[in-house]
């Protein structure tokens, strides 16, 4: 019972300290419009998960600048429409989230905070306020780094999504979803469990897991990690898609959730598909016309969905990536990330899949982004050596390679500045940033 009523006492103790960020930092009483133009305000660009951009000549850009972080990036950086970046890093000592300035590389400022900041990428709102998890929490900062509120949460919230009605999402890798007001942090909804709570009645001695259990198995997609990824939105249907693993299943599946903000906010289950074929660390991906949700699983299987149902469009092959969240075309093109046998593109038929065209020649070390004058951008390695390599997205044909100096190993993410600028970070903790 001890260990309970502590794990009890240390969420009434972090809620109070939320209550009083609010009323210190709070002073603005209007409601913050979360979406702007320009920017890359969440891990893959936009509710949709589809990692891709309205701008074009991205081709063009030239290396900018480049700066270390002093420690591992694992989640892709995020980037306000007034070019503020955003970036959490597994560092010893000193700031683990940063902001810089897009033009310059100059750091606006830098934090510490709880560890599993690193794990998540910051969510970025019109007025450059951030919305970033740590262990056992989901809090906001404001453009100069100062602390707006934090929310207790169970477990760490995986990268935020926004709502239809401006509030944000959070999910943690327990399945704990928080729909929040930015303004307060306060709950919108009723918190809604995915996964059951520990049942202290039935079990006395059970306690609240640590906040970060599980985390490095959202890697592999293994059970112990409950929500591996990103939510997608439907922003217009109020729908959410999230991958899960309920307790007891031999695999995972692909669940839709309805959002309701009327009068009696609620969130509940409208279906869920047949357990997938294996494990997932894919985000699930919307369509642009919200009828078809893409995923990717472990072992490089693409699959397509009917939103209105979970029921499956087309399943193909295995090997066409290693598993990492596509990208996803207007048009049907389909761009698997990484994979042991060269790059490919795939493209949606309707009730089945073909393969648009391969590049064996070509071993993709990034996560691949398509433009609106159908440029696909992604980083690519020859030998020792890595390229940030754009290509035209119909026909796999090169279009311009630029060097990635002292790069080794490969890079998370790759994410689009309000002026077409590309970013990426490697695993080790580099900044790369090209300007067109």
């Amino acid at each position: 019972m001890l260990g309970r009523r502590a794990g009890f006492t240390r969420v009434v103790t972090l809620a109070t300290v939320a209550a009083l960020s609010v009323v210190a930092c709070g002073s603005d009483e209007d409601t913050i419009d979360a979406f702007a133009a320009g920017g890359w305000p969440v891990a893959h660009g936009d509710a949709r998960n589809s990692s891709t951009t309205d701008l074009s000549g991205l081709a063009d850009a030239s290396l900018d600048w480049t700066r270390p972080l002093g420690g591992a990036v694992i989640a892709p950086l995020s980037i306000a429409s007034t070019g503020q970046m955003f970036v959490g890093a597994y560092t010893e000592s000193g700031c683990n989230l940063f902001s810089f300035e897009i033009d310059s590389g100059r750091k606006r400022w830098c934090n510490r905070i709880g560890p599993s900041v690193a794990t998540a990428t910051p969510l970025v709102d019109s007025v450059a306020n951030i919305y970033v998890a740590d262990d056992g929490g989901f809090s906001s900062y404001n453009d100069h780094g100062q602390l707006r509120w934090r929310t207790p949460t169970y477990g760490v919230p995986r990268s935020a999504q926004f709502l239809g009605d401006g509030s944000v999402l959070a999910v943690t890798q327990f399945g704990q979803m928080n729909v929040l007001d930015t303004q307060t942090g306060q709950t919108v909804v009723p918190i809604h469990d995915l996964v059951a709570l520990p049942d202290f009645l039935a079990s006395p001695d059970t306690d609240f897991l640590p906040p970060d259990t599980g985390l490095e198995d959202c890697a592999t997609g293994s059970p112990e990690c409950a929500v591996p990824a990103t939510p997608a939105v439907d922003l217009d249907a109020s729908e959410i898609l999230l991958v899960l693993w309920r307790p007891g299943a031999i695999a995972p599946q692909l669940v839709s959730l309805h959002y309701d903000a009327s009068a009696t906010p609620a969130i509940t289950e409208t279906w869920s598909s047949d357990l997938l074929p294996a494990a997932v660390t894919s985000s699930p991906v919307l369509s642009s016309d919200g009828d078809t949700v893409y995923l990717a699983d472990v072992d490089g299987r693409l699959s397509a969905f009917d939103t209105s149902n979970g029921s499956v469009k087309w399943t193909f092959g295995a090997g066409f990536g290693n598993g990492g969240t596509p990208s996803v075309s207007s048009d049907g093109y389909i761009v698997p990330v990484g994979g042991d046998t060269g790059m490919r593109a795939v493209r949606d038929d309707g009730d089945s899949a073909s393969v648009a065209w391969t590049r064996d020649d070509l071993q993709q070390l990034g996560t691949p982004v398509q433009t609106t004058d159908n440029t696909l951008v992604t980083v690519t390695g020859r030998g020792d050596e890595l390229y940030l390599t754009s290509l035209d997205s119909g026909t796999g044909e090169t279009i311009s390679d630029r060097a990635l100096p002292g790069a080794a190993g490969f890079t998370i993410g790759t994410s689009i500045g309000p002026d077409g600028q590309v970013v990426t970070a490697s695993y080790l903790g580099e900044i790369f940033t090209y300007a067109p």
